[in-house]
């Protein structure tokens, strides 16, 4: 399936690839075009680039470094963005607090955050999760206290995506314990890592990386001037946010990229000249994902189109849900491609060079089993699109 683009829309496309094959260097695009573990360096610079040339932050507030573009410009924007394995610009900055902040935040905030947001002078990570608050964001118990021009803040985050290397978490924290509703009596807060009483711990994943964490706070004490819109109304905030998280998580750029790299191997000549898509079972597989994602990037599209004041549909859980399990189906495609390979996994710097991916394989298979739980779980999901899109 292809799109058929106007002229304009063309140019367009053609204006973006040559960008990121040309502007974005090889050295940081390669590491993610082979599905090597995360890396800071790579995750900054590439940011500090999109955002030097306007392409960080889109879908932002004119006002703020925003572009005036379609639906499906944006598209393109991030279709091509994964199509040369650029990685995206950090999702936490550009597509969580930073559309939270330049929608309910005071001008005063916007002033002080909005532009180190983008540019990534402030590395923001999100502190949603807790021990026993995940799919359940309700049942949060992290506090935060009013005293004087401060909160007092204590608790714990769980599953924190690259505390380790952030500067500023933004979190969810309850301010009204005795709200009547658990929804109700929730805070939107800015917090300082710097800030003392904060402990941050890495959590080691089942593919031996640690790129989530624990965070602690101990007698926090952060400005009252850090709590994002109006007091107690931080659920609100966090469905605005979540439904912009379900979108992103669907991830369709780098899947398609995926699965370009699994036909790249099932394509390649063995020792004995055969091809392992002879397999017609394999090819039957290769071709239901294609399809498969082709139908996921066109709801992509009417999810977008149907989007309005940059509040998603109810639809954007189809995106996470549909999304994340195609990740999944081409991770276990390109680990069922290694074969035996697949097992001698090697330590990090084993995996690189010659039959690298083959190694990194089960790796990223592993690594994939996250994505149908964070944003929220898939049964969460299947819940939503029940109750708000078909209406059961």
């Amino acid at each position: 399936m292809r799109l058929a683009l106007s002229p304009e829309l063309a140019a367009f496309r053609q204006e973006l690839r040559e960008f990121f094959e040309t502007q974005v260097p090889w050295e940081l695009r390669e590491p993610v075009a082979h599905g090597a573990p995360l890396d800071r360096d790579v995750i900054v610079e590439t940011h500090r680039i999109l955002h030097r040339a306007g392409l960080a932050v889109p879908d932002w507030p004119l006002a703020w470094g925003g572009r005036d573009w379609t639906p499906l410009q944006h598209h393109l924007w991030a279709e091509e963005m994964h199509r040369a394995a650029v990685f995206p610009p950090l999702s936490p900055n550009t597509g969580l607090v930073g559309p939270v902040i330049a929608a309910f935040g005071t001008e005063e905030q916007k002033r002080r955050f909005l532009p180190p947001t983008a540019a990534l002078d402030i590395f923001w990570c999100q502190g949603f999760s807790e021990p026993d608050a995940g799919s359940d964001l309700a049942a949060l118990r992290t506090t935060a206290v009013r005293d004087g021009d401060e909160y007092v803040v204590n608790g714990q985050k769980t599953w924190t995506s690259l505390a380790h290397w952030a500067d500023w978490i933004f979190c969810l924290v309850r301010t009204d314990p005795d709200a009547p509703k658990r929804q109700q009596g929730i805070s939107f807060l800015l917090v300082d890592l710097a800030t003392p009483g904060i402990t941050v711990r890495p959590i080691r994943m089942i593919d031996g990386e640690a790129e989530v964490n624990e965070v602690f706070f101990d007698d926090v004490r952060v400005p009252a001037d850090q709590l994002v819109g109006t007091p107690h109304e931080g659920w609100s905030y966090a469905k605005f946010l979540l439904g912009n998280e379900r979108v992103n998580v669907a991830q369709i750029g780098a899947t398609k990229l995926r699965l370009a790299l699994v036909k790249e191997h099932a394509l390649a000549r063995q020792d004995d000249g055969s091809q392992l898509v002879d397999d017609p079972l394999l090819a039957v597989r290769i071709a239901e994902a294609e399809a498969s994602l082709a139908a996921l990037e066109l709801t992509a599209l009417r999810v977008a189109a149907g989007s309005s004041d940059g509040q998603p549909q109810p639809a954007s859980s189809v995106l996470k849900l549909q999304g994340t399990h195609l990740q999944q189906l081409v991770a276990e495609l390109t680990m069922d491609l290694a074969g035996p390979g697949s097992t001698a996994t090697g330590t990090p710097s084993e995996r690189t060079g010659a039959g690298a991916w083959e190694r990194r394989s089960a790796l990223q298979h592993l690594n994939m089993r996250k994505v149908s739980i964070y944003g929220g779980a898939n049964e969460i999901q299947r819940t939503i699109i029940a109750k708000n899109v078909l209406g059961l």
